[in-house]
């Protein structure tokens, strides 16, 4: 039987991206003592908006919701009915899909807060969940608390294999077997996999087949590499009854910040989404909403410039942790690298805070994205380009430090 205790266990927080500040290094100080090394303090658990600051007209737009006053900060709950829709033009355009502002769309806190909705309205005890591994950390997690059975989907991510991304026969048995959820990010986060349009079409066709709900994350959508295209799932021809699509203005555009998300797809999840959201936090944050005016309206070029500025960084680590043993997939699209590091003579946990402690960078330990990736890290390298690189040199030094 699963007490409370177990279900708050799963949400562990203490590895999760963004917490490793908060850590306390003083055990560590006891155990191995070494001086820093040289060098700016990196943290790619985050992106850095410092380096790679948000479009000036987010800002303006955000300070026009807060001059707007009370009828921008208290919305209806599924958000402001000028802003959503709005948005759902821009959504139908950028995804070749119609969505209806007032049925299909919602606005949430955060592309997380949207995660969280879609599942809750979507896993009770005992259904089984199929999950991608390696996927976004929160997905496991949430479905434990919500007593959801998982169900693990391995994910092929090396560049060097023939059959990269998921087994469809896999999933196809799981689908079979009685699984009604399946949740999953493309571009994959932690390693930047795309679902090729060949695999998008069988997902949708396997789930109308079998009638299994969707929750697709598609954050990084727009972040995309090297000409490499992109296929929406709500586009597909044989779209699943059950669909939710997860998107947002986030890291892409450097702004996580507002915390804004926005899921849109089946009507009646739809509403179920809002009546919990009624409940957790009434709405998104009224006048960040606002931002959202400028969501797929960046200057021309605005776009173009950051893709290529993080293909260079992407291109340069690469080659760093690459060439010293550090084998990496390439990803081809968003801002994560997710290298494996050797065996070490120290536990990795302990690794990866020997790391912030003596290199000064944070990395995110892979065990938060798959019980089978514990032995790699997750970098977000949307960083200032030098510090990113002189950060991964001395990610390198570490490992060559502790190697075993």
């Amino acid at each position: 039987m699963t007490t409370l205790n177990d279900k708050f266990t799963a949400l562990g927080a203490e590895n999760a991206p963004g917490q490793e500040l908060r850590q306390d290094l003083g055990e560590v100080d006891k155990m191995m003592r070494g001086e820093k090394l040289e060098g700016n303090f990196v943290d790619f658990s985050h992106g850095d908006v410092d380096a790679f600051p948000p479009p000036s007209e987010a800002v303006q737009e955000w300070m026009r919701g807060y001059e707007m006053g009370g009828k921008q900060a208290y919305t209806q709950y599924r958000g402001s009915a000028s802003i959503l829709k709005k948005t759902a033009e821009r959504l139908s355009k950028f995804t070749g899909c119609k969505i209806q502002a007032n049925q299909e769309l919602i606005i949430t806190p955060g592309s997380q807060g949207a995660l969280f909705l879609a599942l809750g309205a979507t896993v009770e005890s005992g259904v089984k969940v199929a999950i991608v591994e390696p996927d976004y950390f929160a997905n496991r997690k949430l479905v434990s608390y919500l007593g959801g059975t998982l169900v693990p989907i391995p994910l092929n991510y090396q560049d060097n294999s023939l059959k990269r991304g998921i087994d469809l026969d896999v999933l196809e048995e799981v689908f079979k077997s009685g699984t009604k959820v399946f949740v999953f990010s493309t571009p994959n986060n932690p390693t930047g996999l795309v679902y090729s349009r060949e695999a998008i079409n069988k997902i949708a066709t396997l789930a109308l087949t079998h009638d299994v709900t969707l929750i697709v994350d598609q954050l990084y959508s727009r972040l995309l590499y090297g000409g490499e295209t992109y296929t929406h799932l709500c586009a597909c021809k044989n779209v699943p009854k059950n669909l939710i699509t997860i998107m947002g203005p986030s890291k892409t555009e450097s702004l996580s910040g507002f915390r804004l998300g926005v899921a849109f797809g089946t009507s009646w999840l739809i509403e179920r989404m809002e009546r919990l959201q009624a409940i957790v936090s009434l709405r998104a944050a009224g006048y960040n909403q606002a931002v959202l005016n400028s969501w797929f309206q960046e200057p021309s070029g605005w776009m173009k410039k950051r893709i290529g500025e993080h293909e260079a960084i992407r291109d340069t680590l690469l080659k760093i942790f690459n060439s010293s043993g550090l084998p990496t997939a390439t990803p081809q699209a968003g801002s994560y690298l997710f290298p494996k590091l050797p065996p070490l003579e120290v536990d990795i946990e302990l690794f990866v805070k020997l790391l912030r402690y003596q290199a000064g960078v944070v990395v995110t330990l892979g065990s938060e994205f798959g019980p089978t990736t514990n032995q790699s890290v997750r970098l977000n390298f949307s960083q200032d380009h030098k510090s990113a690189i002189d950060a991964a040199k001395r990610i390198v030094e570490m490992v060559q430090r502790y190697k075993r």
